[in-house]
């Protein structure tokens, strides 16, 4: 979420922000000193979901009593697992956003808010696309079976 909310333009101020901020300050803001944000991107952070995800596949291979792995496969590896780990929080992130449209059209809390940021990446060029029918919005379900098809790819 911390490499997420800049790229997405999610406000920091909301209780799920600074909750969010609070966890992952001890890593990321060492890393700050050494590596500013390009644009929108925290470099820092997303250096330090890099070393955390790196590290937690190499402790998986040890723990596993693999063979002594080379440094390359451990990478590829922890950015597969990084990326499916990616793709199946953007399926339930989608998935959440529409229950809650369901169960509590235009509400105002901050999980709400957060969850409208994080989705309308990845909502908005499909709906442009595909109309609504009936007042019913189809593009979550086209988003939520791409979703699925990149996790299968990467399997």
């Amino acid at each position: 979420l911390r490499a997420l909310f800049p790229v997405v333009r999610a406000d920091f101020r909301n209780p799920i922000g600074q909750a969010v901020l609070r966890v992952t300050d001890p890593l990321v803001l060492p890393l700050r000193k050494l590596l500013r944000p390009v644009g929108r991107v925290d470099v820092a952070a997303i250096v330090a979901l890099l070393i955390v995800q790196i590290t937690g596949t190499a402790l998986i291979f040890g723990l596993a009593g693999a063979p002594m792995a080379s440094p390359l496969s451990i990478a590829v590896v922890a950015l597969r697992d990084l990326a499916r780990t990616l793709l199946q929080f953007y399926f339930f992130a989608v998935l959440l956003h529409v229950v809650l449209s369901w169960v509590a059209p235009g509400a105002h809390s901050p999980a709400a808010a957060v969850l409208e940021r994080l989705c309308d990446p990845l909502l908005r060029p499909l709906r442009r696309v595909i109309p609504p029918i009936g007042g019913l919005d189809l593009s979550p379900i086209f988003v939520l079976i791409g979703l699925q098809a990149l996790q299968i790819l990467l399997r």
